[in-house]
């Protein structure tokens, strides 16, 4: 998932368009891409739509919901039931609790085969701090992503000052990692500023972020190139595998390959670079 596409709820014209295209996943989105007078016709829209027997199986169909603790939230279940839905993406979560209160309320309103996995949004201090504990806060949970936009902008930060960027990515990478999830990067709101795209998504790309929000299709070649391996990487990973399979026939549970040290953490990493290689 190098890229994720946001498609608004409102817009069903551009719903077939976004799965043609070359994102790995798409985000329909109810919450903040749609104004509250049209959040029923944004619900109808993608119940028509995710209904179809014709969805192609190599994307990856994302919801955002409108938050939890919001009244729109059991409407939004409601309109999903039934329909293909790999990953709800929630909102403004807080707390471990608020993803508890989402699981209840899933379970209440979408049939037991009906189980999406959950990408949680970070996007306030409290969530930041909390990370951890919601990364954790139950099974279903696949990863946690960041939203810049609503936590840098409600602060008066400097998303353009590298050092307020890296701190804040690398704090929420920690928390995935402890929660054993996956991190996954904010949208970039600039359409123009391809630069600005392609730093933002070199950073977390080099804290093991899995891949990157799009606003745009222009941005969607962007990602996609930030978060692939190079063909030195996987070169590299696939030397160290086949290196590690030897090394484990002599019983060695650490060895040296081209005068640097391999032992299990170097290893796990290659093999995951092998793995986005060849899904």
């Amino acid at each position: 998932m190098r890229s994720k596409l946001f498609v608004p709820g409102s817009r069903p014209e551009l719903f077939a368009k976004a799965l043609a295209s070359g994102a790995d996943a798409i985000s329909f989105d109810l919450e903040d891409a749609v104004p509250p007078a049209r959040k029923a016709e944004a619900r109808a829209n993608l119940a028509n739509f995710l209904g179809r027997a014709d969805l192609p199986a190599g994307k990856v169909i994302i919801v955002r919901t409108n938050a939890p603790s919001s009244p729109e939230f059991a409407a939004d279940l409601v309109a999903l039931a039934g329909r293909r839905v790999d990953m709800l993406n929630l909102p403004k979560v807080d707390h471990a609790r608020d993803v508890t209160t989402a699981v209840v309320a899933m379970a209440s309103l979408l049939a037991h085969e009906q189980a999406p996995e959950l990408l949680i949004n970070i996007e306030t201090p409290s969530g930041l701090r909390h990370a951890a504990d919601i990364g954790r806060a139950h099974p279903r949970v696949a990863g946690l992503q960041l939203g810049l936009g609503d936590l840098f902008e409600n602060l008066g930060i400097d998303r353009r000052d590298p050092a307020n960027l890296h701190a804040v990515l690398y704090a929420l990478r920690m928390a995935a990692a402890e929660a054993g999830v996956f991190a996954y990067d904010s949208a970039y709101p600039d359409v123009e500023d391809e630069a600005g795209f392609r730093t933002e998504a070199g950073i977390a790309r080099r804290l093991g972020y899995l891949g990157k929000s799009c606003i745009h299709p222009r941005q969607i070649a962007l990602a996609n190139a930030a978060f692939q391996p190079s063909a030195e990487e996987v070169a590299r990973a696939r030397r160290i595998v086949a290196a590690a399979a030897e090394a484990a026939q002599r019983g060695l549970g650490a060895f040296l390959l081209e005068g640097r040290m391999i032992d299990p953490p170097y290893l796990h990493r290659a093999q995951a670079i092998v793995a986005a290689a060849d899904p």
